[in-house]
C-alpha cells in the first residue's frame, strides 16, 4: 500500500469517525430536546362562572410552566362545574400522556376515583386551591380557615354595636367544595356568641342565583328590619346578594373573597364592605413549579412545601399554605392594584368615578 493511499484511507476513517460523533452529539441533543418536549402537563380548573380561573389562573399557570420548561405541552381543560365532566376529562388528560395533573377539583370526593387511577399511571397530581381526595403528590392554596377568621372578624368590625341588635344570614360555598367548609368552619369560630344567627345556607355550585333566591327568602322570613349584616363566602355569591338587598331597600355589611373586579367596585360604592384578596400569581407559579419538578422527576423541597395537610384517610400531603388579605375602600390602592389585579382605570369606570375620586384612587 502507498503513502498516498494509507493517507487517504485514514483521512477517511478520521471523517466517518468525525462525522459519527457528530451524529452522536445531534442525537443525543435530540434527544433531550424530546424529552423536555415531553413534559406534558394538564390543567384542570373547575368553573367558569367565577372569573378568577380564566383571567388569572390559567394564564398565569401557562406563563409559569413555559417560563421554567419552554418547550412543555399544557393540555388545558375546564368543567363547567360538573363533577363528572372532570372525571372524563381526567381520563383524556391520562389518555393523551400527561405526564403531571394540576388539579381544582369541582368536587372533592367524587374526584377521589380519578385521582386514584392516575396515581395507578404514575401521574403525579398537584392539588390546586382546593385539596382533592386521593393520593395527592402535592398541594398548593390560600389558609382557608384562615379566611375565613378574616372574613368573621371584618364582619364584626363593620357591625360594630349592631352586632347584637339584630340577627345575620350567612351564605355559605358550596358543599362539595372542601374549602367552603374551611371557609365557614373559620368564619363561625369567630361570629359563633357574638352574634345571632338568623338564616344560613349552604350555596349549590357557589351560584350567584341561588344566592339571590336564598338572600330573598330571608329578608321574606326575617324581616328586613331584623337582619343588621350579611355574611357571603365569596364576591360571586355576594354578587346575588347584593341585588336581593338593593331589590329590598336594605344596605348592610356584606363579605366577600376573591377580590372581584365588580366586588371592589361595589365596595367603592358601599353595596359591599370588604372582600378577600387571595394573590393569584404566588399560588398559580408555585402550581407551575411543583409541576414542572414533578414532571422532571425532581423532589419537592421544604421551599415548595414547608407543610403538610391531612386529605383523606389520615393521609399527609406536602403542602404550601399562602396568606389572604382583607380589601376595605381604604386599601384598595395598596392591595389589588398594587399587586396587578386591576388598574385604576379599569375599576374607575365612569360610573364609578366619584366614588373613586372620594376613595382617593386618581
Amino acid at each position: 500500500m502507498t503513502r498516498t493511499l494509507r493517507s487517504a484511507i485514514a483521512l477517511a476513517g478520521a471523517a466517518a469517525l468525525s462525522l459519527g460523533v457528530a451524529a452522536t452529539s445531534a442525537q443525543a441533543l435530540g434527544a433531550g430536546s424530546e424529552q423536555q418536549g415531553n413534559i406534558r402537563i394538564g390543567l384542570l380548573l373547575p368553573e367558569s362562572k367565577t372569573t378568577r380561573y380564566e383571567k388569572f389562573d390559567r394564564p398565569y399557570i401557562e406563563q409559569k410552566v413555559k417560563e421554567l420548561a419552554p418547550d412543555a405541552q399544557i393540555d388545558y381543560y375546564n368543567a363547567g362545574q360538573n363533577p363528572t365532566t372532570q372525571q372524563q376529562q381526567v381520563n383524556t388528560a391520562l389518555a393523551k400522556g400527561d405526564k403531571v395533573l394540576i388539579l381544582d377539583a369541582v368536587d372533592a370526593k367524587s374526584i377521589q376515583s380519578s385521582v386514584q387511577k392516575a396515581h395507578d399511571a404514575g401521574v403525579k397530581v398537584v392539588a390546586y386551591d382546593r385539596l382533592a381526595q386521593g393520593p395527592i403528590d402535592a398541594y398548593v392554596s390560600y389558609d382557608n380557615h384562615k379566611v375565613g377568621e378574616l372574613q368573621g372578624k371584618a364582619l364584626l368590625a363593620a357591625l360594630g354595636a349592631k352586632a347584637k341588635s339584630g340577627e345575620i344570614v350567612m351564605h355559605n360555598g358550596s358543599p362539595t367544595d372542601p374549602n367552603a367548609a374551611e371557609f365557614k368552619a373559620g368564619a363561625h369560630s369567630v361570629l359563633d356568641g357574638k352574634v345571632k344567627i338568623g338564616k344560613e345556607y349552604d350555596t349549590p355550585d357557589w351560584d350567584p342565583n341561588n344566592a339571590n333566591q336564598q338572600m330573598s327568602g330571608a329578608i321574606s322570613s326575617l324581616g328586613k328590619d331584623k337582619i343588621v349584616g350579611v355574611y357571603s363566602a365569596n364576591d360571586g355569591l355576594a354578587a346575588g346578594i347584593a341585588t336581593a338587598l338593593k331589590a329590598a331597600g336594605m344596605n348592610v355589611p356584606l363579605s366577600g373573597q376573591d377580590a372581584q373586579l365588580d366586588a371592589i367596585q361595589r365596595i367603592l360604592i358601599g353595596t359591599q364592605t370588604f372582600t378577600i384578596e387571595k394573590p393569584y400569581k404566588p399560588e398559580a407559579d408555585i402550581a407551575a413549579t411543583m409541576a414542572v419538578n414533578l414532571a422532571e422527576g425532581k423532589t419537592l423541597g421544604s421551599d415548595l412545601t414547608p407543610t403538610t395537610v391531612t386529605s383523606d384517610n389520615n393521609r399527609k400531603v406536602a403542602a404550601q399554605l399562602l396568606n389572604p388579605v382583607v380589601v376595605n375602600k381604604d386599601n384598595i390602592k395598596q392591595t389589588v392594584v398594587k399587586d396587578g389585579l386591576y388598574t385604576i382605570p379599569e375599576i374607575c369606570t365612569p360610573t364609578y368615578a366619584a366614588a373613586c375620586k372620594d376613595a382617593g384612587l386618581e
